[in-house]
């Protein structure tokens, strides 16, 4: 693991871009090497490596040089400043059948994407089996390619490029064609080359991918690396650096005329109307201090607590107990409706619970003003698979106008109309164990949570009699 197999060394991509053709022509006929062009960087001095068994996510906005920098690392571009060096044999997803002949038939495309990579045509028998069997696209493996559809397209590509046993694997937002049951497939095999320790890079823009299959991740923008690490916190980064951009032109919330008066009345009623709804002491506090806090400067995370349902802090959890969560923000500017959740993440870093006070109906304040403190619990059965987890906490902000008919919007229209405003991406850790008394088993369920529900049993003792338990 300490060794390196990719090594990305303040790398630049520049194109020369000109006006028009007649630019071109005055720049390679001038005497005196007269620049008519402008130096358009694509990459700009990125430098990052990758380790053996990591899984890297590269992310993003359109142009910002995902491409560019997956041919680099591919050998398919070269770089105009700086080197790369990769020890190991490469394969390759990248632009949906790049490499692939369209006059030839899809076992021709095999065969001669087996010879490109160093294999004999006697190694390229032994695998031809595997990869027509992963595939799975039937007797149009025999005809060519341009008859194929981008679901097949893709899914011969993936083959080819899987059942070679690469050294690394680098992919380009391939797996977003196939459908859902090939993605399946795909991913399980991606895990199982992650446990035999092959580096995997991958490109994409589904963020749920990248942060729950890659460990970590890095960020372009404008062809510079602005963020390199915890896949989930690069994410989240993502989309508040996507946030800024469209919110280019719209006002800052120190500007929203909010009634301050009425705000102050507002917050101390919520705090008085609910006698349960206590704050923990100092100790239940995760140290917070040195955790990433993801911002867009208008609020901070000043606390985050776990405690067990008699209100003392706990870090270890019998399945099937609940847990408080607590976590306060501090508001640096107004804010309209407060949007505050949390999610659990599994030690594989699957999303295995999220929940937010737009999807539980809390009652909240219609406007925060600036120096506020937001204080926000969360009640939640563990009835979890046993394991470590950990969890991250957020605030965000929407207007009250759309949080007035917010049950009548889609989920994934929802969301972009809530302003991001801070995220721990990990705030704190705890743990499941088994319970000590149960029934019928120590044991609550299996697999990774449970799902609400019950089972019945009958008896059929005859064609006419039948007995319920």
């Amino acid at each position: 693991m300490s060794e390196p197999v990719i090594r990305v060394s303040n790398i630049s991509k520049v194109y020369k871009l000109y006006d028009n053709p007649v630019s071109r022509l005055k720049e390679s006929l001038h005497p005196f090497k007269k620049k008519y062009h402008r130096d358009f960087y694509a990459l700009n001095d990125v430098t990052f490596e990758v380790k053996r068994g990591e899984s890297i996510g590269i992310i993003g906005k359109n142009g910002s040089g995902k491409s560019t920098l997956l041919k680099i690392l591919t050998g398919v571009l070269t770089p105009t400043f700086g080197s790369v060096t990769v020890n190991g044999k490469v394969s390759s997803l990248l632009e949906l059948g790049a490499g692939f002949n369209p006059e030839m038939t899809g076992v021709e495309n095999v065969y001669f994407n087996g010879t490109v990579l160093g294999f004999s045509k006697h190694e390229m028998d032994a695998k031809l089996n595997d990869i027509l069997s992963f595939a799975d696209i039937g007797n149009f493996v025999n005809q060519p390619i341009k008859t194929y559809s981008s679901g097949m397209l893709v899914r011969l590509s993936f083959a080819a490029a899987i059942n070679i046993d690469p050294d690394i694997l680098v992919i380009d937002e391939a797996l977003a064609v196939g459908d859902f049951f090939f993605r399946q497939k795909c991913y399980k095999k991606l895990g199982e080359f992650r446990e035999r320790g092959v580096p995997i890079i991958l490109a994409s823009h589904a963020m749920t991918e990248v942060e729950q299959f890659c460990q970590k991740a890095i960020m372009l923008d404008q062809g510079n690396v602005v963020f390199a690490g915890s896949s989930s916190e690069a994410v989240k980064r993502y989309y508040l650096l996507d946030q800024q951009h469209g919110m280019q032109t719209s006002s800052m919330p120190s500007k929203l005329p909010l009634n301050i008066d009425r705000d102050e009345r507002q917050l101390e009623t919520y705090q008085n109307n609910d006698d349960n709804f206590f704050w923990p002491v100092p100790h239940a506090f995760y140290d917070i201090s040195r955790a990433s806090h993801v911002s867009n400067g208008w609020a901070k995370c000043t606390g985050v607590a776990l405690c067990n349902a008699a209100g003392e802090p706990c870090r270890n959890f019998q399945q099937g107990e609940q847990a408080s969560f607590f976590f306060e923000f501090e508001l640096l500017e107004n804010i309209e409706v407060p949007v505050g959740g949390l999610v659990i993440f599994n030690e594989k870093n699957i999303t295995v619970h999220g929940k937010n006070t737009i999807e539980y109906g809390t009652k909240v304040p219609t406007q925060v003003s600036k120096g506020s403190k937001l204080r926000f619990r969360q009640d939640i059965s563990l009835e979890l698979e046993i394991g470590t987890y950990t969890f991250e906490v957020g605030l965000a902000t929407i207007n009250s106008v759309d949080f007035k008919i917010c049950s009548s919007y889609l989920h994934q229209d929802l969301i972009p109309l809530c302003i991001r405003l801070c995220h721990i991406p990990t705030a704190g850790t705890f743990s499941i164990v088994y319970r000590i008394k149960g029934e019928p088993v120590q044991l609550l369920h299996h697999g990774l949570c449970n799902l609400p529900g019950h089972a019945n049993v009958s008896i059929k003792r005859c064609a006419t009699h039948e007995t319920q338990i």
